[in-house]
């Protein structure tokens, strides 16, 4: 079997070495005779393998001690309901930073159950910058302050994390968790679905200070309250155990190729390769402000978009997959997560040099 690299935007590459134990581990998991997908998820086996996965997480992320951590389902799209139902209180308003697509699924979800100010909004310029600091009309008086830090689909990432106040800032942090050091002291709560950087679809990962823990609004439902969840170890009921059980060796493998602080490295070298000789070519162009480009997803445009299909299609023969653009939006997309090696970015430059040459 030959792997061939894959750039999707998610589910998205997993790291080789991870892949590999789980298949070691498939029929028998550390000699129990069984496989970790048919263990109960209150076994003391399983228990353990659920705790080593949230201190792994912790010790990366250097999480405080006041916050917890929890493994859920649902994906990061159920959180834009959860966060208004679990974080209003008595709030009548929640301010939103609207920056891409999935901030604006996010805005359109909480208007159901919260009043929604757009706090500042890159609407104008087609969602390829973020509003600065100075420009976000903020209200001291929000239960919270919601933003998408990296916008998979435009290619767009803060290049700072807003300040609030005592309002609670709330990221969802699916497509650049891990990337790179965050201090997590700067946020209320954070959510990420699995997809990109920490393991397979169906886990979402939300970490959230122990203070926003109260009790959601009335009628919400009991596996939507994040206390009731907090409450129960993340084992209210059962939880997608092999998603947790993967992402627990993908916590492993990170801290084997040296924490956050190394895959932060590796992310720099591996976008400024490919965004500077996207910038250097006069067959592709990016559209996005250079001081907010995403190292996470690389959206390109081909002078002729014409090309764009058979562009996709030698890529795809080339063994470079997934490269297509959002259906939204178009043209290319290279998702570099942490598990996409340096050497998938050298071989897809050295495409793009050899498709220009012939096409341009």
């Amino acid at each position: 079997m030959t792997r061939k690299y894959n750039f999707s935007a998610g589910p998205a590459a997993l790291p080789e070495d991870v892949l590999f134990r789980a298949q070691s581990e498939l029929l028998d998991w550390q000699g129990q005779g069984l496989s970790v997908m048919e263990m109960s998820h209150r076994s003391p086996e399983y228990v353990s393998v659920a705790k080593k996965a949230e201190s792994d997480l912790r010790e990366l992320m250097n999480i405080p001690d006041n916050y917890q951590v929890l493994f859920m389902q649902g994906g990061a799209t159920s959180q834009f309901s959860m966060i208004p139902m679990n974080l209003m209180g008595n709030n009548v308003s929640a301010d939103y930073i609207n920056t891409g697509d999935w901030s604006s699924k996010a805005i359109k979800e909480a208007k159901r159950y919260i009043q929604v100010n757009v706090a500042g909004s890159s609407e104008d310029s087609n969602f390829t910058a973020v509003p600065a600091q100075d420009e976000l009309q903020l209200d001291s008086n929000a239960a919270y302050v919601h933003y998408t830090p990296n916008e998979t689909i435009r290619g767009v990432e803060f290049d700072y994390i807003p300040e609030t106040g005592d309002v609670p800032l709330v990221a969802d942090m699916s497509s650049n968790i891990l990337s790179g050091p965050i201090d997590v002291s700067r946020f209320g709560m954070i959510y990420a679905g699995a997809q990109k950087n920490i393991g397979p679809a169906g886990l979402t990962v939300v970490i959230i200070r122990d203070d926003l823990l109260q009790a959601p609004v009335d009628k919400t439902p009991t596996l939507f309250s994040y206390k009731a969840i907090a409450d129960a170890d993340s084992m209210l009921n059962t939880p997608p155990t092999f998603g947790w059980y993967l992402a627990g060796l993908v916590f492993e493998w990170l801290q084997a190729q040296g924490g956050v602080p190394a895959m932060d490295k590796l992310n720099d070298l591996k976008a400024s390769k490919l965004y500077s000789y996207i910038d250097n070519s006069d067959f592709y162009t990016n559209p996005v402000d250079i001081a907010v480009r995403s190292r996470m997803n690389v959206p390109f445009i081909l002078a002729k978009p014409e090309l764009d299909k058979l562009f996709l299609t030698e890529a795809t023969s080339a063994g470079l997959l997934n490269l297509a653009g959002h259906r939204s939006v178009g043209g290319m997309r290279a998702s570099i997560y942490n598990a996409v090696p340096e050497a998938a970015v050298d071989a897809l430059i050295e495409f793009m040099q050899d498709f220009a040459v012939t096409h341009g």
